[in-house]
């Protein structure tokens, strides 16, 4: 046997239908007890126990402790970036469904992927601040980046944290990165606060208010290129 990380283990961990629905339910970046869990699985508590333990077990899941009640989390944004990753590939090899469910075209538009904006929405946002000079390979934040943000009324020298601050994240629908990383997160949370976006009840789709689609498409133009 060959040595190096056991990359058939963690496989076989996603790769099952009830994990994999459980895993998803969680991209939002939001915690859930195993009981709604079980209901976004469609299977009985019993099951939905024993699969959450294999989860926690394997390093995917984060037990979240708070009183007499237990949530459920993503370990981490690298399980984030691995279930990206495998939606992106599963969405490149899958043939194309002929009827679209309701929701695929808003989260193709919009979704939050691990608390950060994703789908066409994400896309341009990124795609925005590079032709702004706001972020440059890496990616980094550029001194211009106040300014990019000022129309939210976020500075991103009082963003928290110590992980980086501008990550990549490539889209799975789009095919392009979209900003994630602790400014990713602060940008998202910003526009919910004051009103530009909602989340979607039930679902990763994030809905743009009229408002806040304009505001958005001032603040963050789509840029012009000869290439797209």
């Amino acid at each position: 046997m060959r040595d190096g990380p056991d990359i058939a283990a963690i496989a076989a961990l996603i790769g099952d239908p009830t994990r994999a629905a459980m895993l998803s339910a969680l991209m939002d970046g939001r915690a859930l007890t195993a009981g709604e869990l079980a209901t976004e699985a469609g299977v009985t508590p019993q099951t939905a126990s024993s699969h959450i333990a294999k989860l926690e077990a394997g390093g995917m899941l984060a037990r979240i402790k708070q009183g007499r009640h237990a949530y459920l989390r993503l370990a981490g944004p690298d399980v984030a970036t691995i279930l990206e990753g495998l939606m992106r590939f599963s969405a490149r090899r899958a043939p194309p469904r002929t009827r679209p469910g309701p929701k695929d075209a808003a989260l193709r538009e919009a979704r939050v992927c691990y608390n950060h904006l994703a789908g066409r929405r994400g896309v341009q946002l990124y795609r925005s601040l590079v032709a702004a000079g706001a972020l440059s390979e890496g990616p980094v934040a550029t001194a211009r980046m106040a300014a990019a943000l000022a129309p939210l009324g976020l500075d991103p020298g009082t963003v928290p944290g110590r992980s980086p601050l501008c990550r990549d994240c490539l889209d799975w629908s789009e095919r392009r990165h979209h900003l994630a990383g602790r400014l990713g997160r602060a940008i998202f949370a910003r526009m919910e606060e004051i009103g530009w976006l909602r989340r979607d009840a039930g679902s990763r789709a994030v809905l743009l208010t009229p408002p806040g689609r304009m505001a958005f498409d001032r603040a963050f133009p789509v840029p012009v290129r000869a290439n797209g």
